[in-house]
């Protein structure tokens, strides 16, 4: 199932902005539920229902993204169509309203997963679990699995990510670069507001005047992400993160979906050899498709997002 993209496609940025911006949202009848967390925290989530012991498909998002991500949507209407259930996760503070707790997420951070993970096989005995993960989810959930080797519950039979940023270091100098600087000036600002809210809420180890002058996603991680969350820096963060070093624990089957032009991530950081030396993983780097995007497709007409059906497809062969 090779991605060959829409002629009128083929660049990167044009992948990246139709994808995740300019294509139609695809429609899947879902409903909001708020799951309590152990520290007092909560999770918003998104649940496609299906019959009781049918597969369920966790999906995460990406950074500063949504259970309503038209990616995610576009996943959960391709497990809609095969009867399976599905529980879209918005990381903290990303539903649409503040989390409680003065930290939020971030790219190595997979408590909160593994408990989603242990909260629906409590839920749905009976059905085995699917996972996925977009852009910095995708980091989160091979890291996890990573983490957790063999002893990863057997109820999850596969996992997919698309457009993961293997190595955060590499990815946050990437989009300091070009054109990619727009994507880094969208992201930098969305957090740097919900810090400020963070500011005004809790006791918080961030100088307000420095957050102000934050334009890059490595200052913001070096100012707020890392002390934030305990880490002594920003590349202390992106190093004990970055899911690259964990690929060689995964011990089931999982595909890496990524664009060689992705502009969030260099070709040189795409995981070739961790790839070739664990039969659990599964690698499609295509030349194009951008951060996100890979669609196909003719012109007039939908473009055709081939991730999300390649994904679903390797997801049902290990049912």
């Amino acid at each position: 199932m090779d991605f060959r993209p829409a002629w009128w496609c083929r660049n990167a940025h044009l992948q990246t902005i139709w994808g995740s911006v300019l294509r139609p949202i695809p429609q899947v009848r879902v409903s909001r539920a708020r799951w309590e967390l152990p520290d007092g925290d909560f999770l918003d989530v998104d649940v496609l229902s299906a019959e009781a012991a049918a597969p369920r498909l966790i999906v995460l998002h990406g950074l500063e993204s949504s259970s309503s991500a038209i990616g995610v949507r576009g996943l959960l209407s391709q497990a809609h169509a095969r009867g399976w259930g599905g529980i879209a996760v918005n990381f903290r503070g990303c539903s649409g309203e503040p989390n409680r707790q003065p930290r939020s997420y971030h790219g190595g951070a997979t408590t909160d997963l593994a408990w989603v993970i242990a909260h629906v096989q409590e839920r749905h005995p009976a059905s085995a679990l699917l996972c996925a993960g977009f852009s910095l989810g995708g980091n989160v959930l091979l890291k996890l699995l990573g983490e957790q080797g063999d002893a990863l519950p057997r109820p999850i039979r596969a996992a997919v990510a698309v457009s993961a940023p293997f190595d955060l270091a590499a990815s946050a100098k990437a989009l300091e670069r070009g054109f990619s600087r727009v994507y880094q000036g969208r992201l930098v600002e969305n957090l740097k507001r919900k810090t400020f809210q963070k500011l005004a809420a809790h006791p918080h180890p961030v100088d307000p005047a420095a957050l102000r002058r934050v334009r890059t996603l490595g200052e913001f991680d070096d100012l707020v992400t890392a002390p934030v969350h305990g880490f002594a820096d920003a590349n202390a963060y992106w190093a004990a993160s970055s899911s690259a070093p964990y690929l060689s624990r995964i011990r089931r089957p999982t595909l890496l979906i990524n664009a060689e032009d992705d502009p969030f991530l260099p070709a040189t950081s795409l995981p070739r050899q961790a790839v070739a030396g664990n039969p659990f993983l599964t690698a499609a780097f295509t030349p194009f498709g951008g951060h996100l995007g890979f669609l196909s497709g003719h012109w007039p007409g939908v473009p055709t997002p081939w991730a999300e059906a390649h994904a679903v497809a390797f997801l049902a062969q290990h049912l």
